[in-house]
């Protein structure tokens, strides 16, 4: 199980056409974003490779999407109708319907109190329905984090073309996006707020998505040309940007500062203060850096003085870049380890330098590591976590958080 569901058993159709069918269980080699719409119509995922905090799997876990990952080889005996049984991690041809059950008894330790000021990663403004929806423990999430990516995806936007179509491409993009922004504005709750993680897409990503711009073809996208790199080699990003943050002055008024930006896949403090000199940020702005690579880690007092609103430890990528273990590559599943003791290390790393800093750190925790970074970690402002396993702690008579892998 790459990532868990509410129930012990699904029954559905098997859908291998890479086209949305709403309540089919996709049938897929790998997990790509040009599968997104079938992704998210999907009551459940089958897929031959990949890895459990890859992108698509993160977007499964937020929805509360069970992926399962089997040999691929096995993948041609999926048709028609089948059981997933989530318990057991197997795929049952032909099962009994009655053997289907209700949600997996709850065994989650932590609550919500542990979770400090909490963040919600979401992939569309029905998540923020669902979050404020959940009950009184609601309002401890007090900001929802969305990847600027995963709005093109909603949206159906291609950012390279776009930027590559000249101004009044990169304007309607610029509008387009702020427009899904200003929707997601409307569905907060007083004193929350959202965090837009800038562009980052990477160049395998980009080219499931784009249809006229020339792609570079890196042997290694995670380690190449994306992130805070990327950004402060494009003028048309930062002029879209601008178009972003206007449109959401002029729809929202002052409501538009519950928008926060985020860096991401930042190295040091050198990179941070060029991007947001490149992006010709106002000095009003906040402008937060996300902490994913060792580089960051170590640079983590400096990010802090030059001047980054906040901090988020991503994790997950923290995890592929300290272990040398590809998030996304099930033949190294076993050395990608979230408690492995270098990861804690670094995270404990950013958040005393972050609170000695005076800056607010927030910590990403999948379902299954929460109670053990909870052990282990120092506290930090507030944990971040994918949707639908943070309602599961808002909700303690819900589904449980999963079993560690």
């Amino acid at each position: 199980m790459l990532t868990g569901g509410t129930r012990a058993t699904l029954r559905g159709t098997c859908n291998r056409t890479g086209h949305p069918q709403a309540g089919s269980i996709l049938v897929a080699p790998h997990l790509e974003a040009g599968l997104y719409d079938a992704i998210v119509a999907a009551d459940a995922v089958v897929c031959g490779g990949g890895g459990q905090t890859g992108h698509m799997q993160s977007l499964c876990r937020g929805r509360g999407i069970p992926v399962l990952r089997v040999d691929e080889a096995d993948l041609a005996a999926l048709v028609g109708e089948v059981t997933l049984d989530l318990e057991n991690g197997s795929i049952l041809i032909d099962p009994d319907p009655a053997t289907e059950s209700a949600a997996v008894p709850d065994t989650a330790a932590p609550t919500a109190e542990n979770l400090g000021a909490a963040c919600a990663v979401i992939a569309d403004f029905q998540d923020i329905r669902s979050v404020n929806s959940s009950g009184p423990n609601a309002k401890r999430v007090d900001s929802f984090f969305i990847r600027e990516e995963f709005l093109c995806l909603a949206a159906g936007l291609s950012p390279l073309d776009a930027f590559d179509g000249g101004p009044d491409e990169t304007a309607r993009y610029g509008q387009a996006i702020a427009e899904r922004l200003g929707a997601f504005v409307e569905e907060l709750l007083p004193d929350q707020r959202l965090i837009l993680r800038l562009l980052d897409m990477r160049s395998d990503h980009a080219a499931s998505v784009t249809e006229q711009s020339a792609v570079a073809v890196e042997p290694n996208p995670e380690l190449g040309l994306h992130g805070a790199r990327w950004l402060l080699g494009s003028i048309p990003y930062r002029d879209a940007l601008h178009r972003v943050l206007d449109t959401l002055s002029t729809r929202l008024g002052d409501q538009a500062a519950r928008v926060h930006l985020s860096v991401p896949f930042l190295n040091d403090a050198d990179e941070y203060a060029q991007l947001r000199a490149h992006l010709e940020l106002p000095s009003t702005l906040p402008l937060s850096a996300f902490i994913e690579t060792p580089a960051a880690v170590h640079a983590t007092p400096q990010i802090c003085a030059a001047g980054a609103s906040e901090l988020f430890v991503g994790v997950k990528d923290l995890v592929q870049f300290y272990l040398a273990a590809d998030r996304g590559n099930h033949l190294v599943a076993d050395s990608y380890q979230t408690r492995h003791p270098a990861v804690l290390d670094g995270v404990r790393r950013v958040v005393e330098a972050a609170r000695a800093a005076g800056t607010p750190v927030r910590v990403f925790s999948l379902g299954i590591d929460l109670a053990h970074y909870l052990s282990e970690l120092p506290v930090p402002d507030g944990y971040m976590m994918c949707t639908a396993e943070l309602i599961r702690v808002l909700q303690p008579d819900t589904a449980p958080l999963g079993s560690p892998s």
